[in-house]
């Protein structure tokens, strides 16, 4: 085995060996889902069969990424407990997006046979134009690509700091396990890898800050050296921290609303009455990661003082290293990965559903056949990697403002479409595409103009949004009956799903199985 540490020589064997061998794990385990792929459905929704277990954990692995495990302790390490907003507003974020928006979404695209959130609009509106359909995929694909770049950064960051080897070879490698087994298995595959990936996650960000606390000497000692970059939750005496500085973090949590890796879970579940036992799993995984996110980026402080901001995002990758044997260390890097992946391959098969579902099969080829589909959207998840791929090799930001970005992208343009579309039956086509399109414009705007120093760009862009629906709604009235009726249809379906709590839950997930 010496060999290895001769290609990796800043690595053991083994933290080598459990390292790779987890990410063997991961192409096998889609390699066993490539035959249960057989149809458009199943490829890109699971033949919407999903229970609670999977559906919860590949919600949650796939939304939080390497930002949760790098992104975030950064940012706490840097600027103290001001960044904690962010983690409360995407813990609220994640409790009203599943109490709010899955069961409505999973009656509503059920309804209307959507497999992407593109179709789902365009299905939901009556879009004649096709104007909504289109302009969403290219949204999809614009941030996407962006997200998903973020994510080829921090793998490129985790092989490089921890195995010693070139940046660019690092990202190269993270790229190619991630899609290989989203080709094998599609969305059957990324959810069940997400399953695994969500459980190693979870149970690694409590292990590290429990051993980093005790190395850091107690919580006095956390406290007593944490002081200087502010504890403060709130503005008042002796904190630097602003209302509009809490304001700018805590709306991180808008941004559920409109992403369509998170969204595509809620329309993939077996049952709606699966929902109120998923939900549950989901916020007790999101509320411990969290909390566990930010008490690494605190316990670093004392720990690693004096760190220069480029290297703030690798504490979670230092404190692996420095406490904790190879084998062990391999184990708890793998949740690095896994964190990175399981977002990854969620992207990847979001965005290349929308371009198969949307432009392939609705522009170029109509009568395309189901096993030609499932080829073209594998050949699109090559495409869109190679394209994240290439911006990875040459980053100019950090994981954290990469994901930021594409974050507050999907927000702004789809959170207020998505709201109006589940809640409002006068919505028409035309109000949910302008709404699209000024919320992603006056983001983008905003953000190049540098005025997210002041306030996160999704704000601006989401009340842009919602205002220029709620304004349209009032100049163009709905007038499709058949609209209305199947809202109506939609929201009554919905009632008598919520009246059969006579139906055990366990009864349901064992039909899910």
């Amino acid at each position: 085995m010496e060999w290895l540490t001769n290609i990796f020589p800043g690595a053991q064997i083994g933290t080598l060996t459990a390292f790779f061998g987890y990410l063997v794990l991961m192409v096998i385990i889609g390699a066993l889902f490539c035959k249960q792929s057989k149809t458009l459905d199943d490829y890109l929704l699971g033949g919407r069969g999903m229970g609670s277990w999977v559906t919860a954990l590949s919600a949650q692995a796939s939304d939080m990424s390497g930002w949760l495990l790098m992104g975030l302790p950064g940012a706490i390490y840097l600027g103290g407990m001001a960044d904690a907003w962010v983690a409360i507003g995407l813990a609220i974020g994640t409790f009203l997006n599943w109490v709010f928006v899955a069961p409505r979404l999973r009656i509503f695209t059920a309804k209307h046979n959507s497999l992407t959130l593109s179709s789902f609009f365009a299905e939901r509106f009556k879009d004649p134009s096709g104007l909504l359909r289109a302009i969403s995929s290219l949204i999809i694909l614009l941030f996407f690509t962006i997200y998903a770049a973020s994510g080829m950064v921090a793998a490129g960051k985790l092989f490089n700091t921890m195995l010693g080897i070139n940046y660019q070879i690092a990202v190269l490698i993270g790229a190619a396990v991630v899609l290989l087994y989203t080709l094998l298995g599609g969305y059957l595959a990324v959810c069940w890898t997400d399953l695994v990936q969500g459980t190693l996650m979870f149970i690694t960000i409590i292990i590290v800050p429990v051993i980093a606390m005790d190395g850091a000497g107690g919580v006095d000692n956390v406290i007593a050296s944490c002081s200087a970059k502010g504890l403060h939750l709130f503005p008042g005496e002796g904190s630097t921290l602003t209302w509009m500085a809490i304001i700018s973090c805590a709306v991180w949590g808008l941004g559920y609303f409109g992403q369509p890796h998170i969204l595509s879970r809620f329309m993939s579940i077996k049952d709606v009455k699966l929902l109120p036992r998923t939900t549950s799993i989901a916020m007790t995984w999101v509320l411990i990661s969290l909390a566990g996110a930010v008490a690494i980026g605190l316990t670093a402080m004392p720990i690693y003082k004096g760190l220069p901001a480029n290297e703030a995002e690798n504490i979670f990758m230092y404190l692996i290293r420095d406490l904790f044997n190879p084998w062990i260390g391999g184990i708890l890097l793998a949740a690095i990965m896994a964190a990175i992946m399981s977002t990854i391959d969620s992207q990847l098969l979001v965005t290349t559903s929308a371009l198969t579902e949307d432009f392939y099969r609705r522009v170029i080829r109509r009568n395309a056949t189901v096993t030609e589909s499932v080829w073209i959207s594998r050949s699109f998840v090559v495409m869109i990697s190679i394209i994240a791929t290439l911006i990875a090799l040459f980053p100019n930001d950090t994981i954290f403002n990469i994901v930021k970005f594409a974050w507050g992208g999907f927000g702004a343009a789809f959170g207020p479409v998505v709201i109006m579309a589940l809640y409002s039956k006068r919505t028409t086509w035309q109000s949910a595409l302008a709404g699209m399109i000024v919320g992603t414009v006056v983001m983008i705007t905003w953000y190049l103009l540098g005025l997210n120093k002041y306030m996160y760009e999704i704000l601006p862009g989401f009340v842009a949004n919602i205002i220029v629906i709620i304004v349209l709604d009032f100049c163009i009235k709905q007038k499709n009956e058949v609209i209305i009726k199947e809202f109506d249809e939609a929201r009554q379906e919905l009632k008598d799903a919520r009246k059969k709590v006579e139906v055990p839950a366990e009864k349901v997930e064992a039909e899910a199985k």
